[in-house]
């Protein structure tokens, strides 16, 4: 096509890509639900006439489109086999013997054209050695059972209907009393009661709640909910955002899985109580892309919950209305930090923005943002219908209420608990996840996931909360994998690092370097290759990738160096610590 001497191109189409748009929209937002889509109706990838033909059709740049479709670990850019299993090579499913696993696919699976990828962790760390088999959870996976796996079998996802003995469950008190795909059974035991007595007060009697509870974010970082909120609703105007951050992708943890697979209706009571809080009308969940059965879960729950009025316009007949979406993730564990979430909400890639300004501010389209974890708003309606005064009842003055631990390694029963912040690792083990294993000794624990600390026997009874760091016991998002002396710290380690190289995101230099130089030099120590000098230079890029990274996945990324080579320094060649 010519015009006025210039070469104009014609507008590239694709009839998949007309479909795709048709279902998510036309603005950039959808960028990253179209190329999902897209992908699914070309037999697992985009091509490059593809990613043409959704550029001219968003309107945005092919290099958008491109940076956006090679960010994610589920977009491919290839040609992939029809048959495919995604095998979790985490720190959790390794020492399970996911690598027995993964060496026996190939064989089991040559003949049906399968194919093998390695990921970062699924969230299904109580089923590990753990997979997807296409959308499909699966595990968990031994290398007797990958014929069994190839012809169908996928396990069974573990129930946690019946409480542990001396749980305390608050957030989790509903599940085995209500069937999580019915409105009705969860009205029945409670749900919405809380956003019912809500609506009658003053929005600021919610938020007074949360603050006055002490409610902290159960992500990681413990910040003040009620502080995050105040600081939200006292910017002026509209629209503001809640939303809720369910891409769970640390290692050992699936706590916001257990939630949202057994009680939706408590999660989408918490935003929209969030919602009126601070003066916002539309909610998101960005759930991780691996949660496609959570995801159809939490969108049936929604529109259940638009059918009866508790969400939408002029909920039960008051002023306030909320509308919730549930976005899709793609694979990337970075898009747990707030601002690469919302980057990637915006249809770019999960990338850490520059703070300030908080998402508080200048969140979703540089509007005022609430991020919360879906724990941490899974506990509002409890507060609200409660009291603050009851939440403080639980767990410690400064780390109020209760937490959902996760448990894995060699213990006689891995799995999700609740119970009051303060509990002890001894606890932990012996109460909670029956003791270790038969013929185990306990060696180490691992406590708050890949980017947490190595927790030696001489700390087995320090109180766990918020605060625990300060004695170099970090909390995290609660989980906590138990190693025996058949475990190699300096293994375990530098799969914990291998994950943070692979994870990284690439955006700044300290991390993307950093991770991969640090993965090496622990690496050489399990190889017996190490040099004079190399533990010196892995603290060194420690503390590094702490002061100069940009976000907090090259921050954390010190703490397991750090505390393994402090509690456990003979493991790496040394005599002190």
């Amino acid at each position: 096509m010519k015009r006025s001497g210039a070469f104009v191109q014609a507008k590239r189409t694709d009839a998949r890509v007309e479909a795709a748009v048709a279902e998510h929209g036309r603005s950039v937002d959808a960028l990253l639900p179209v190329l999902r889509t897209v992908q699914a109706a070309n037999q697992g990838h985009l091509d490059d006439h593809l990613l043409g033909a959704i550029a001219d059709t968003l309107h945005v740049s092919d290099a958008r489109v491109c940076g956006v479709a090679s960010f994610y670990s589920l977009l491919s850019l290839r040609p992939r086999k029809e048959k495919q299993i995604r095998l979790c090579d985490g720190p959790v499913c390794l020492l399970q013997g996911a690598d027995a696993v993964g060496a026996a696919i190939p064989v089991a699976g040559s003949k049906d054209g399968w194919s093998t990828e390695r990921c970062s962790c699924l969230g299904l760390c109580d089923r590990a050695p753990a997979a997807l088999v296409g959308s499909e959870p699966s595990g968990p996976i031994t290398a007797s059972k990958v014929s069994d796996v190839l012809s169908g079998w996928r396990g069974a996802m573990p129930s946690y209907a019946v409480a542990r003995a001396g749980e305390v469950r608050v957030t989790l008190a509903r599940l085995g009393q209500i069937d999580p795909g019915s409105i009705d059974s969860a009205m029945a035991a409670g749900a919405y009661e809380a956003l019912g007595a809500a609506l009658p007060s003053p929005a600021p009697a919610v938020l007074d709640a949360v603050e006055q509870a002490g409610l902290r974010g159960c992500g990681g970082a413990g910040f003040p909910a009620g502080r995050k909120w105040r600081m939200a609703g006292a910017v002026a105007g509209a629209p503001k955002y809640i939303v809720c951050n369910a891409d769970e992708s640390e290692p050992g943890a699936f706590k916001d899985r257990v939630l949202m697979e057994g009680d939706p209706h408590l999660l989408l009571e918490g935003m929209a109580l969030a919602g009126y809080a601070v003066g916002a009308s539309a909610g998101i969940i960005y759930i991780r892309g691996e949660y496609e059965w959570i995801a159809q879960r939490l969108e049936h729950a929604s529109r259940e919950a638009e059918e009866r009025g508790w969400l939408g316009d002029n909920i039960r007949g008051s002023e306030f209305s909320f509308r919730l979406h549930v976005h899709r993730g793609a694979g990337a564990y970075i898009c747990g930090e707030e601002t690469a979430l919302l980057n990637s909400l915006e249809g770019k890639r999960g990338e850490p923005r520059v703070r300030p300004p908080y998402p508080t501010t200048h969140g979703y389209h540089g509007r005022p943002t609430v991020v919360n974890n879906v724990e941490t708003l899974c506990h509002v309606p409890g507060i609200v219908r409660r009291g603050p005064q009851w939440f403080r009842s639980l767990g410690t003055p400064e780390s109020p209420g209760t937490k959902i631990f996760t448990v894995t390694g060699c213990v006689n029963q891995p799995g999700a608990f609740e119970a009051p912040l303060g509990v002890t690792l001894r606890e932990i083990i012996e109460r909670y996840g029956g003791g270790l294993r038969p013929g185990s000794r306990f060696k180490a624990a691992l406590t708050g996931g890949a980017a947490g600390s190595f927790v030696p026997a001489s700390m087995l009874d320090v109180p766990i909360d918020f605060d625990s760091w300060r004695n170099g016991l970090v909390l995290g998002s609660g989980p906590v994998i138990i190693l025996d002396e058949t475990a190699s710290i300096p293994r375990v380690l530098t799969s914990v690092l291998h994950f943070f190289e692979m994870e990284s995101c690439g955006k700044c230099t300290p991390c993307r370097e950093g991770t991969r130089e640090a993965r090496r030099l622990s690496e050489r120590v399990v190889n017996r290759f190490g040099a004079p000098g190399d533990l010196v230079e892995l603290k060194r890029l420690a503390q590094q990738m702490n002061l100069t990274s940009l976000c907090g996945l090259g921050q954390s990324t010190a703490l397991p160096i750090e505390s393994a080579l402090r509690h456990f320094a003979r493991e790496f060649g040394e005599t002190d610590p």
